[in-house]
């Protein structure tokens, strides 16, 4: 993927995780963007771990799955941190 598919991911991926996961959590729209992209690169780790697929190499619906997927185990381990 070009990085501008992977800035519009991060985008929609870190968006999407903190509406599931609502708190109090620094950043602005470019906090959310890295955390979408970190997500994706955490979901596509897992994905391939586990054997479910390929990774993060395409924009489509399974992408953003997995960012998402991502950027919330990202924000709960955050959470978990920032509460110590």
């Amino acid at each position: 993927m070009n990085i501008l598919a992977w800035i519009l991911v991060g985008l929609i991926g870190g968006i999407i995780a903190r509406l599931l996961m609502p708190g109090r959590d620094p950043g602005g729209i470019i906090i959310t963007i890295l955390l979408g992209i970190a997500g994706a690169l955490v979901g596509g780790f897992i994905s391939i771990a586990l054997d479910i697929g390929n990774g993060v190499d395409d924009f489509d619906a399974g992408t953003i799955v997995l960012s998402v997927i991502g950027a919330m185990i990202l924000l709960f381990a955050y959470r978990a941190l920032a509460r110590r």
